[in-house]
């Protein structure tokens, strides 16, 4: 095996370290019970067997798991990695925030997929979550012009503190703004399968007279399930606010209208990309992402849409 000469003090002998010695990269997430992360997670681990890096996968919990996420960032840091990707459980929290500003200071630490509003990030993949609404609303919009009959709505959609659940619900605000859709509540929590069904519980005892729901990709999935399984509420539309496998096939048998798709697989390819393009230049990176693209029963987008294998599911630390 190749070998380069590193001076590793040993009392005064310097001893050989192995050139294809991996770098290590911590992957930091909210959690794994949502499909989307999983085609996240998928990407990144296709794209570091290429270029021989091992990731530690870690997942905080869920969306309220602040302490813990911010635990497993000290613990990266102590581990020396060489880099930290953080898909962050709040935007802004002031904790996170201050956790961030010192890792950063012994370890390049890049955004990924969520919002994260830190000036010490290197870099960040990811899209905007006010634009993924948008163009969904704009599609409902258009099924649902102003001036043609009324439709009752509602929101079930991720925790207020996460990075995307507020800026989605602007963007499909906006985009519904010129439609005949009335938003008569907005559901939040985890997004779990078990959290977001009991939203779509409270929403269907709740909300009379609902005809569309447009909710996270769990929430579709628990709509679909209670609907199928109670035989109530069967007319009710569902849209969903992103991608999932479940999504995918509902979107391709007419269950769900449509999705908008921000390619969640290819997120993962892209942030190990930018990571190593940052760590040999030593020049920080700006946000970058995938095109999003609305899916719906109506175009042949269906096909493109690629996740992760039906049997894949990481190894955790």
């Amino acid at each position: 095996m190749a070998i380069v000469l590193a001076l590793v003090l040993t009392g005064l002998r310097a001893e050989p370290v192995p050139a294809s010695t991996p770098r290590q990269v911590c992957v930091l997430v909210p959690h794994f019970k949502d499909e989307y992360w999983l085609s996240v997670g998928y990407g990144l681990e296709q794209e570091a067997r290429h270029h021989n890096i091992e990731l530690l996968l870690y997942e905080a919990g869920g969306y309220r798991a602040l302490a813990t996420q911010i635990a497993q960032l000290d613990d990266c840091a102590a581990r020396g990695v060489d880099a930290v990707l953080i898909g962050a459980v709040t935007s802004d929290h002031a904790e996170l925030l201050s956790a961030i500003r010192d890792v950063s200071s012994q370890v390049p630490v890049f955004g990924l997929v969520n919002e994260l509003r830190s000036p010490d990030l290197s870099g960040r993949i990811g899209v905007d979550w006010r634009q993924m609404g948008l163009v969904l609303g704009g599609y409902l919009a258009q099924l649902h012009p102003a001036g043609t009959a009324s439709q009752r709505a509602v929101i079930v959609s991720g925790p207020s503190e996460s990075g995307w659940a507020g800026p989605l619900e602007q963007g499909l605000r906006e985009g519904l703004a010129q439609s005949s859709i009335e938003i008569m509540a907005v559901f939040g929590a985890d997004t779990g399968l078990r959290q977001q069904l009991a939203l779509v519980e409270e929403a269907f005892a709740t909300i009379p007279q609902i005809d569309l729901l447009i909710g996270s990709a769990p929430a579709v999935e628990a709509a679909i399930g209670l609907t199928s399984r109670t035989g109530e509420k069967s007319d009710v539309r569902l849209a969903a606010t992103y991608i999932s496998h479940t999504i995918k096939r509902s979107v391709a048998n007419g269950r769900v209208l449509a999705v908008p798709y921000d390619d969640p697989t290819l997120q993962g390819v892209l942030a190990i990309r930018q990571m190593l393009t940052v760590l040999d230049t030593g020049q920080r990176a700006a946000l970058s992402g995938p095109e999003i693209e609305l899916v719906s029963g109506e175009n042949n987008l269906i096909d493109n849409v690629v996740l992760s294998p039906a049997d894949y599911f990481p190894v955790i630390q």
